[in-house]
């Protein structure tokens, strides 16, 4: 299993990291954080988005800019164009560069605001991210300089769109010896939340006592597990509430809920609605 913690070396000639990303078979789930903004724009692929406690689906030109640290990965389901690869176009930038950058530079300043944002991770829409998929893939081409003024450029585009959608409810906070075995427990969260969930199976995982579990992920989420593994099935039902036509106690069943009335209580208290209402604001 590859490491939780990924770690981006600095190329010799940049302040900054990417990644042009193009895979034939599938994305694959790999949970994992890094102490580095991450900007991913993601082509050619569909499927599903985890950011923090946020579940979702996503499409050709999905644009995301994640905060430090925070657990993120994203798993394809399908191809659009089925002779060329899933592709994620990845620029990498750590916390204390953009906001020395920003910060000594009034122009730059939409760049802080949006970070600043940023932390919990934001989504733009698709149609934005496929206007700016051209100077993405320019800026691999590019010397270094230009590739510094070509990040620039996309990220004050970025800063001045109009909609952003904010992702995950919980925010990371400082990194400490056991994150690791935090990561342990979200991994099996998100692979399994479909599935009955055992605190006496997380803490072994962890290889902690049930009340150190508690401790840590409440420490590390400020949420508990019961809270967290609630909003992975609330937000797996909403992707497919508003993205398909599936009868509705078959996506309770399908997101984890043997009950549909503690699935409908659950939706209504944390979306302030049914899931009926839910699914007619998009189909309506």
């Amino acid at each position: 299993m590859r490491p939780y913690l990924e770690k981006l070396p600095l190329p010799p000639d940049a302040s900054w990291s990417m990644l042009n990303r193009r895979l034939d078979d599938a994305i694959p789930f790999a949970w994992h954080h890094h102490p580095e903004f991450e900007l991913t724009l993601t082509r050619n692929s569909r499927g599903q988005r985890f950011v923090g406690d946020h579940v979702g689906n996503y499409d050709d030109g999905d644009l995301v800019l994640i905060g430090p640290n925070l657990p993120h990965t994203w798993a394809s389901r399908e191809k659009i164009r089925m002779t060329e690869p899933h592709v994620a176009l990845v620029f990498w930038f750590s916390q204390q560069w953009i906001e020395k950058l920003s910060a000594d530079t009034k122009e730059l300043q939409p760049i802080l605001h949006l970070i600043n944002r940023a932390m919990t991770g934001l989504a733009f829409k698709n149609e934005f991210g496929l206007t700016l998929a051209a100077d993405f893939e320019a800026i691999y081409t590019r010397p270094p300089a230009q590739r510094l003024l070509g990040l620039i450029d996309i990220l004050l585009r970025i800063a001045d769109a109009d909609s952003a959608e904010p992702l995950s409810t919980t925010v990371p906070r400082q990194m400490d010896g056991s994150r690791l075995r935090l990561d342990r427990v979200l991994q099996h969260l998100h692979q399994h939340y479909h599935q009955q969930v055992h605190l006496e199976e997380l803490a072994d995982i962890a290889a902690l006592s049930v009340s150190g579990l508690h401790r840590m992920f409440r420490n590390h989420t400020q949420s508990n597990v019961s809270g967290y593994l609630i909003g992975l099935r609330i937000g797996e039902a909403c992707s497919r509430l508003s993205s398909t036509n599936q009868p509705i106690q078959y996506i309770a069943e399908e997101v984890g809920y043997i009950s549909l009335a503690n699935f409908n209580r659950q939706f209504r208290k944390l979306r302030g609605m049914s899931p009926r209402q839910y699914r007619a604001a998009f189909h309506g």
